[in-house]
This record gives structure tokens, C-alpha cells and sequence, in this order.
């Protein structure tokens, strides 16, 4: 474990995504999964109101009502650390003061509780002053609804600005950022985000850690994966693609672990992470991942990553 960033939150090193709970994997599975992960040492789960409204016959809401029952059914929400994010569910899209209440009240009615620990503004909403908005986050954070809040999808500029604005005023600020990085996505989080965050004390929980399945070695040349995200993640095979592939299969066979989880330990050494975001459909894609919590690279090892994704 170790602390988010600033916050007194104690984090398992892989955060569990919850984009599959309601889609791709069902009320049962995805208590399997969650079961699984917890008896791992897991504590640490990201959802959204929005998740998963994109799929026929669902509203949204659906990952978080999956993760509340499952909270319920195992009387153990004191022991989780719950992050959720709104923005993009009607009727409360956007960032305004009345959106932002509205949005965190319903989730807290699908996830059966009386508080988030993390809540992200999911995507900016730039006709909204950031005044507005960081006034409205104060406002939970002082209700107790919330413990901490944290964005998604904004700007640096913006969120530099927000973050000016709180210290200003004496509210609450962001203390996190969730951005988009892996070990073949990184150009704009280390031109970007690593010195905004580095400098203002942010911890960072990168998504699509897994570059959409392509990093856990299953996408090569000639196979063919039956997935919702294969077409993505087929996108990264090419030279520089397939010479990342060639020092994780090094790696991980001389840990003797999954890919997934030399992907994912690469990650979370970088300056910043708290910990990286990865989903799995079945208890068994989860142990791919989980021994990232004891896989330990050494210097060699991640410089030797960091040089073949260049």
C-alpha cells in the first residue's frame, strides 16, 4: 500500500476498473472479480456515472449499482477506497455548481453509501467558470459527501488555473489527475501532466495503463483476438510496438510473472503514479495483473522499457 499523493488514502498499487461491471461482465462475474481482487490485498476501484450508458438497453449508472451491491453484499465499504467520476450523465452533464451536485448525489445512491473518497471531474466543461466549479467541489468535500476530488480529461492550463483558485480561496483542491499513459502513450503525460503534477504534489492513476489490452502481449503479428477493444490495441504492432513486446516477454520471463503485470509494474514506478487503472472480464484476467502488487523492476529492467517504447 501507499498513500495517494497528499491524502491520507492508502492505495493497493493496481487500481481495479469498473468500466466492465454491467458491460462486459455481468452482476455475478463482476462480484467474482471484485472478490478476487480484495482477497489479493486489493482496496482501490474506479467507476463513473457514466459507465457503461455507450452499451444498448443501459442508462449509465450501471458500474456503479454493480459495485454498491457488491459493497453491500460484503459489509466492507470501510475497507475500499471508492473513486467515481461525473460530468457526462444526463441530466447533471457539465461542471456546474447545480451538475455537480446532482451528479455526486445519484452516485452515492447507486453505490449504497454516504461518501466517495475520489471524485473526479471526468471531462471540463469549458462554458463553466472554474470558479464555479472548484466552489461546488468545496462544498462537498465540507458535507462529508466527499473525501478528496480529482480530474480527468482537462486541460493543464485549466487545471492550473482551478488549483490557483483553491489555494486563493482556501477550498479544496485536486489531488490527483487521471490521465491517459502507458508505456506506448507517453509523450503528452511527460511533456504535460508529469510537471504540473510533479510540481503542485498531484498523484497521478493513469487509464488505459494496458494501452487497451495490446501490453499484456496477447495482440502479435498474424493472431487474431476476439475483443471490444482489439481494433485499438492492434494499432500499436508495428516496429516500436513489437520491440516493447520483446522486452517485456525478457522481463516477465525472468520474474517468471504475466506481461500484463511487467506493463503495469513499469507504470507504476514512474514519478507521480499512485497507481495504474487496469479492468479485467473474468477472475482469471485478474490474475494477470495482480502480481503487480509484489513485482518490484529493477533499474535495468525500466530503463531497458523506457528505451524500447522511445
Amino acid at each position: 500500500m501507499a498513500k495517494l499523493g497528499t491524502t491520507d488514502l492508502d492505495v493497493f498499487p493496481l487500481c481495479l476498473g469498473g468500466n466492465v461491471f454491467g458491460w462486459t461482465a455481468d452482476q455475478a462475474v463482476s462480484f467474482a472479480v471484485l472478490d478476487a481482487y480484495a482477497a489479493a490485498g486489493g482496496n482501490f476501484v474506479d467507476t463513473a456515472d457514466v459507465y457503461s450508458a455507450w452499451v444498448p438497453g443501459n442508462s449509465g449508472g450501471e458500474s456503479e449499482t454493480v459495485l454498491g451491491q457488491w459493497l453491500a453484499a460484503r459489509g466492507n465499504r470501510d475497507s475500499v477506497v471508492i473513486a467515481t467520476k461525473g460530468s457526462r450523465l444526463a441530466p447533471f452533464e457539465g461542471l456546474s455548481a447545480k451538475a455537480i451536485h446532482g451528479a455526486a448525489d445519484a452516485s452515492l445512491r447507486r453505490l449504497g453509501t454516504d461518501y466517495i473518497d475520489l471524485y473526479y471531474a471526468h471531462y471540463d466543461d469549458p462554458d463553466t467558470p472554474v470558479a464555479e466549479t472548484v466552489a461546488a467541489y468545496d462544498e462537498l468535500v465540507r458535507a462529508g459527501k466527499v473525501r478528496y476530488v480529482a480530474v480527468s480529461n482537462m486541460s493543464t492550463d485549466r487545471i492550473r488555473e482551478s488549483l490557483a483558485v483553491a489555494d486563493r480561496e482556501g477550498l479544496a483542491r485536486y489531488v490527483a489527475i487521471q490521465p491517459h499513459y502507458n508505456l506506448v502513450e507517453r509523450a503528452d503525460f511527460e511533456r504535460d501532466v508529469l510537471p504540473l503534477a510533479s510540481a503542485e504534489g498531484l498523484a497521478t492513476v493513469p487509464y488505459y495503463a494496458l494501452a487497451k489490452g495490446f501490453l499484456t502481449g496477447k495482440y502479435r503479428p498474424g493472431v487474431e483476438v476476439d475483443s471490444p477493444r482489439a481494433q485499438g490495441a492492434a494499432s500499436y504492432l508495428d516496429e516500436r510496438g513489437e520491440r516493447v513486446l520483446g522486452e517485456l516477454d525478457r522481463i516477465a520471463a525472468a520474474h517468471g510473472v504475466p506481461i500484463a503485470a511487467v506493463s503495469l509494474a513499469w507504470l507504476a514506478a514512474q514519478p507521480t503514479v499512485a497507481a495504474p487503472i487496469a479492468s479485467a472480464r473474468t477472475p482469471e484476467q485478474l490474475a494477470d495483473l495482480l502480481p503487480v502488487g509484489e513485482l518490484r523492476l529493477s533499474d535495468e529492467e525500466l530503463s531497458a522499457l523506457t528505451a524500447a517504447s522511445d
